[in-house]
């Protein structure tokens, strides 16, 4: 192993760090947004527009940190490991916050945490298998809408003549719908590629078995 791939002090790794110290941030300012304290009673209308800047500016880091680590090459075992994770707490805690100020249905917040465990599960399934599943459209168009509606949600007023509560409620609900549906394609997906393997290791052991036969 290269030592770069050990190194922890470099700039993506530095981002994915901010995002993770942003979480605690978002939790509380959006909590303070429903139980305000007195110190902070003035400010109670702007807070849930803190906590959604807050949230978009972890998000954005997201992007960049793996810009910057494929643009640069810095690979590195910490950040692979913690890159991913960082996100799903960001995603995770922000959603927990939003249906304990009620502003999501609990249903909802099951399905998409649910869906990220069972998710998270696969991955590593398929890592220790060594299988390539491919993350579909539909998993992308799950997480654009959530990463839209959540912010929106935090807001929960209108905003430049937009409805915000109504836009992120839907939008929540199209996020929880094609979470179920890519999470079906990919186990699917998953239990194909795991037959071939298995298929591909019995070929192998037969082939093996004949040319040893015929030694």
């Amino acid at each position: 192993m290269e030592l770069n791939e050990l190194e922890i002090d470099n700039l993506p790794n530095r981002l994915t760090f901010f995002r993770m110290l942003m979480i605690p941030v978002v939790v509380l300012t959006l909590y303070f947004s429903e139980e305000t304290p007195t110190f902070l009673m003035n400010y109670q209308p702007y807070l849930g527009h803190v906590a959604c800047w807050i949230f978009v500016v972890a998000s954005i880091t997201d992007f960049l940190d793996g810009y910057i680590a494929r643009k640069r090459n810095i690979v590195t075992v910490f950040g692979s490991f913690l890159d991913p994770i960082a996100d799903k707490f960001l995603v995770v805690s922000s959603l927990i916050m939003l249906l304990a100020v009620d502003r999501v249905h609990p249903i909802v917040v099951i399905i998409l945490v649910v869906r990220e465990m069972y998710m998270t599960s696969l991955r590593l399934l398929a890592l220790s298998e060594g299988v390539d599943v491919p993350v579909s459209s539909l998993g992308k168009w799950k997480t654009g809408s959530q990463m839209v509606a959540i912010p929106m949600l935090m807001i929960y007023d209108d905003f430049l003549g937009m409805n915000l509560p109504l836009i992120g409620t839907i939008l929540i609900y199209i996020s929880a719908v094609l979470s179920l549906w890519s999470a079906l394609l990919y186990s699917l997906h998953m239990i194909k590629k795991l037959k071939e393997k298995h298929l591909e290791k019995k070929r192998l052991k037969k082939d093996l078995k004949q040319i040893k036969d015929t030694v």
